[in-house]
């Protein structure tokens, strides 16, 4: 019998979005977390001339309410932007989540997600294991190539993993 997690997992990976690189550095004594934005490759077409204007938001969240957001610049034209840029924020690590969201900017209108993925504790797979490389090597940064996920999909599976938690916490 399939989980409602696996079941979100399995069944929405046929369109590939691309791919993200970051590197995470926790420092445990400064209580400082920095997410670095390397690159990203094979991102979807979003634009009608074939290319996407690609930027990623980046939003610190503690217990699903976002804390703080960031975003890299736009790279116009591109579907293999390079960013090479570093955010650091002061928090307890235990508690937090990182979601990165790759965006289309447009000129004119409501710029368009073109993928998301999130990395915390309560993560799964790649994302999981870089979160666990990272609190294991503190001071040292890890980085990561991570596969894009929909929006929409990320979004349920963060509510399902929150609705959950209170009822297993319990449990431990």
């Amino acid at each position: 019998k399939k989980t409602h997690v696996e079941y979100i997992e399995r069944n929405n990976t046929s369109e590939k979005l691309g791919d993200v690189c970051l590197s995470l550095r926790y420092v445990p004594t400064a209580g400082k977390l920095t997410v670095m934005i390397l690159e990203a490759k094979n991102l979807k077409k979003m634009d009608v001339g074939g290319l996407s204007d690609p930027y990623v938001k980046i939003h610190f969240m503690q217990n699903g309410k976002r804390l703080k957001k960031k975003k890299t610049t736009i790279k116009k034209n591109s579907l293999n932007p390079y960013y090479n840029e570093s955010f650091s924020f002061e928090v307890p690590c235990e508690q937090i989540e990182i979601a990165a969201t790759v965006l289309d900017y447009d000129k004119i209108g409501k710029n368009d997600a073109i993928g998301k993925v999130v990395l915390g504790a309560s993560s799964t797979g790649t994302e999981q294991r870089h979160w666990s490389d990272m609190l294991a090597n503190p001071r040292r940064p890890i980085a990561q190539w991570h596969s894009l996920r929909h929006q929409e999909e990320v979004n349920s599976l963060l509510y399902l993993m929150q609705s959950l938690i209170p009822h297993i916490l319990p449990l431990i």
